[in-house]
């Protein structure tokens, strides 16, 4: 039994390119996210890896990223050989409030340097209007507990395209990460990050295909 689960955070999107907060705003991704989500499609495929099902967030960039990594493994989108897709808003992007939208560079000339620094890297300080990490993780944690970690154990091999913060969220629990550890990742867009699962739900191995 392969228990196996690779994380993927969604290429460039516009507003990452514009230095924009977006949380749960919907832009599209660059060309650049584009290529980023093609070769995540390509590793996977390169290392020889196949899926049961998907999950991604009910956010287009998110999606999008799913349906071009699928492209480059050869899986149609719809119809005969696609593959089973959860859209859910469980995994979306830390809602960012009153942050959404605005320039960070703007943001720190607002409310300055070290409030904005709190709210974006704090674990459960949230900026007004918004959600924290922790937060974040509230929504995250339960869907992963009661969808995706029983087909994992079940024995699917499972895609998840989603964000930085919702897999942070995800992986502090598969890591066993730390708040303040958790806070210091950081998660490349477009890259895979491959665990297989022991029995016990523990992690038996992580590699990250870049």
């Amino acid at each position: 039994m392969d228990r196996l689960l690779v994380l993927v955070r969604h290429g460039q999107s516009e507003w990452n390119l514009k230095n924009l907060f977006t949380g749960w705003k919907d832009p599209g991704l660059t060309e650049k996210g584009i290529e980023e989500a093609r070769k995540g499609g390509r590793l996977l495929k390169e290392a020889g890896l196949g899926f049961d099902l998907t999950y991604t967030s009910a956010l287009t960039r998110a999606q999008k990223t799913l349906d071009l990594i699928l492209e480059e493994l050869g899986v149609p989108l719809t119809g005969e050989g696609s593959l089973p897709r959860q859209q859910d808003l469980a995994l979306n992007e830390r809602d960012y409030g009153d942050l959404s939208g605005l320039n960070k560079d703007d943001a720190r000339q607002k409310w300055g340097e070290e409030q904005v620094h709190i709210w974006r890297r704090s674990y459960d300080t949230a900026p007004p209007g918004g959600e924290s990490l922790k937060d974040t993780g509230a929504r995250v944690w339960p869907y992963y507990m009661t969808h995706i970690l029983p087909d994992v154990m079940n024995g699917k091999r499972v895609l998840v395209s989603a964000h930085g913060n919702s897999l942070r969220a995800l992986i502090m629990v598969l890591d066993r990460l730390t708040p303040d550890a958790v806070t210091k990742l950081e998660l490349a867009t477009g890259v895979p990050l491959v665990y297989r699962l022991n029995a016990d739900t523990t992690v038996a191995e992580k590699v990250i295909l870049q």
